[in-house]
């Protein structure tokens, strides 16, 4: 029903913190006594830890979950939320998959990951970064978000602050919180690209800064800091008074996706690659390789930093997935130019499409220039706020009031059947984040049916 769809939908999204206000941002934990209610409605003894109770839900995985819940009841939605190419991963990768079942290599690895795979990351580093690692200083993980999680509780201590451009992953300061640390959020602006600014990152710098997460390409703006730009923020954490104490991690997931003859560097390699000893990079096959389910990342870093997250990783997880891992040496086997670099060209080609599409529709706000890299759009939105959308076909009522950009996000999914993530989950409380990572069918109907319905926002 209309009202059971509102429910859904907002109980997903209506947690997402908002974030107007200063540019640079503290967000402590609420480290309140936590009381469980039984279904009597009784107080019991037993309860959940409070820093459970603190830590965000990831938004775009509910989102993702519940427009699968609804396609799956018949519903007619069209998705841009899930951060996954469209593509299958290569036929050799499936091939090197089904052979690793076939020659029986089902059983655990050690829990760095097979030599194998850790010699050839360490092989590709060096030969498309100029970063050189050895085997011992790679970690193979249950996917990125592993590798960003670890190398964090490895790093952060309690109180320590923890640098993040926004709009950001929701994970990292969530990630930050469980460490027990305190995120501090910086912003970045449309109008600068969405780049941090050396200007902006010195001023956040105190005694207590532990680690800047910089991710580049940027989930979620698409935005790439090319080598002039890490330079740049290289040489203030080397140079500034409270620099040369701070981690770096490097989530370089999106590296490959970038577009317009950009190169993204690795932030290992900065300042003739003095910046290596304290940068923790992550990388993984999700993105470029589209293994996304094969949940298969990596760290790279100091030997210190690589053993203390693998004895995380095995009090947690143990090894990633032996077949994966073989995938995985498959992937990095693989010619580029012949196999990912058209598919690579064809997201270019979507993004073109869909920033040409949105910066058509009057009250949307875009960068001068599409972004560079991953597969995402953030357009703002805020000229929208404040007033009441049209209805829809499957409206059983009248309009809603778009007071944010989650009410916007649950009336346009409720009205027209468009599924996009709020960008509060982002520290963009102006915007919506849009994956371009589809089909141009689904592309094509999705941007026809947002653009009517803002049409008749009144």
């Amino acid at each position: 029903s209309q009202t059971m769809r509102l429910v859904m939908f907002t109980r997903c999204v209506i947690g997402a913190s908002s974030f107007f206000g200063h540019n640079v941002r503290h967000a402590r934990p609420n480290l309140q006594k936590v009381t469980t209610i039984t279904s009597a409605g009784e107080t019991s003894p037993l309860s959940l830890s409070p820093m459970v109770m603190d830590i965000e839900p990831s938004k775009t995985i509910e989102v993702h979950a519940l427009t699968q819940t609804m396609i799956s009841r018949g519903e007619d939605i069209v998705s841009l939320c899930v951060g996954e190419p469209d593509f299958d991963p290569p036929k050799p990768i499936l091939d090197a998959t089904r052979k690793a079942i076939d020659d029986g290599h089902t059983r655990y690895t050690a829990v760095s990951g097979t030599i194998l795979l850790r010699k050839a990351i360490s092989k590709h580093l060096l030969e498309r970064k100029g970063t050189a690692y050895a085997a011992d200083e790679v970690l193979v993980c249950n996917g990125a978000k592993q590798a960003v999680f670890e190398a964090v509780m490895a790093t952060v201590r309690p109180g320590d602050e923890v640098i993040i451009p926004a709009p950001y992953w929701p994970s990292y300061p969530e990630i930050v919180k469980i460490a027990g640390g305190i995120p501090v959020i910086v912003e970045t602006t449309r109008e600068g690209g969405y780049l941090l600014q050396p200007e902006a990152l010195a001023s956040a710098l105190t005694p207590n800064t532990r680690m800047l997460i910089f991710c580049n390409p940027s989930n979620p703006t698409g935005a790439v800091h090319g080598a002039g730009e890490v330079e740049a923020l290289a040489s203030v954490l080397a140079t500034h008074e409270h620099g040369p104490q701070v981690w770096v991690l490097a989530d370089e997931i999106y590296e490959r996706l970038v577009y317009d003859g950009v190169d993204c560097p690795a932030f290992a390699a900065a300042r003739g690659g003095a910046m290596w000893p304290r940068t923790l990079t992550v990388n993984g096959f999700s993105k470029a390789y589209a293994m996304t389910g094969y949940r298969l990342g990596y760290l790279a870093a100091p030997k210190d930093v690589v053993r203390a997250c693998a004895t995380l990783q095995g009090q947690i997880t143990s090894c990633a997935s032996s077949v994966a891992q073989a995938a995985g040496l498959a992937a990095l086997e693989l010619p580029w130019e012949g196999e990912l670099e058209p598919l690579v060209a064809e997201m270019q080609a979507k993004r073109d499409m869909v920033f040409a599409r949105l910066a058509a529709m009057p009250g949307v706000g875009l960068p001068e220039n599409p972004p560079s890299g991953a597969f995402y759009l953030l357009p703002e939105v805020e000229t929208f706020f404040g007033r009441t959308s049209g209805g829809g076909e499957v409206a059983s009522e009248g309009g809603a009031l778009l007071h944010d950009s989650t009410a916007l996000c649950v009336a346009l999914l409720a009205e027209s059947g468009v599924a996009l993530v709020p960008g509060d989950a982002f520290g963009a409380p102006r915007a919506v984040r849009i994956s371009y990572a589809a089909s141009h069918a689904d592309l094509q109907r999705a941007l026809d049916r947002l653009e009517e319905w803002l049409s008749r926002v009144v």
